[in-house]
């Protein structure tokens, strides 16, 4: 798999992974309190840098080699 999230995304999907799933161990009494564990999304493509989506409109957010 191909690279194509940068760095200021990553830690961007990093950071929004992390907080959702903090949001579902502290409101795991809710109602739709399941919907915090789609942080692993963000989390999982921050982590390895390659995005699925990204992949089929053709984005690339990494810096350019010189």
């Amino acid at each position: 798999m191909t690279k194509n999230v940068g760095t200021i995304d990553r830690v961007l999907r990093i950071a929004l992974g992390l907080a959702l799933i903090a949001g579902f161990f502290l409101n795991g009494g809710g109602t739709y309190s399941w919907l915090y564990l789609l942080g692993v999304i963000p989390l999982a493509t921050g982590v390895f840098s390659t995005c699925a989506l990204y992949s089929l409109i053709g984005v690339n957010t990494c810096a350019m080699k010189k």
